[in-house]
């Protein structure tokens, strides 16, 4: 391949598409624009007189505070996060091995369903709290 011919390849080209010299000037749209606008005049209020005001603040404290729990954020993070990938990972020899010799010892035995038993068991126990937060979701 000549010089002149690798300006032409697709390599080339991508090359260049890639390294450019000068990035192209970002022009804002309108729909920009207005979005800048109203947020400034969403962030202009009203003046409102005080009793109105604290009549209103105390509402919505008291509305934010339950809709802003902690414990479901969280807990509605982990049921997205549990849906994607459910696996767990542990390392135990000791374990691997007897789940290892009752695989090899018993037909049709399941190392993962067996170990899933054995955790939901001992997890189910030492935390029945936070395992009852979960209890009514379908994984």
């Amino acid at each position: 391949m000549t010089s002149d011919r690798k300006g032409e390849s697709a390599l080339g080209k991508g090359l260049d598409a890639l390294i450019r010299k000068e990035k192209p000037q970002k022009a804002e749209t309108p729909d920009v624009k207005k979005t800048k606008n109203l947020k400034k005049n969403a962030q202009r209020k009203t003046p409102v007189s005080k009793s109105s005001k604290s009549k209103n603040s105390s509402k919505s404290k008291k509305v934010r505070k339950n809709e802003e729990d902690p414990n479901k954020i969280i807990v509605d993070g982990v049921i997205l996060e549990v849906r994607k990938n459910p696996r767990i990972s542990l390392w135990s020899a000791r374990s691997a091995a007897v789940l290892r010799f009752l695989k090899n010892t018993k037909p049709a035995f399941s190392i993962s369903k067996e170990a899933s038993a054995l955790i939901e068991e001992a997890v189910q126990q030492k935390y029945p709290e936070i395992w009852e937060m979960f209890e009514r979701e379908d994984f």
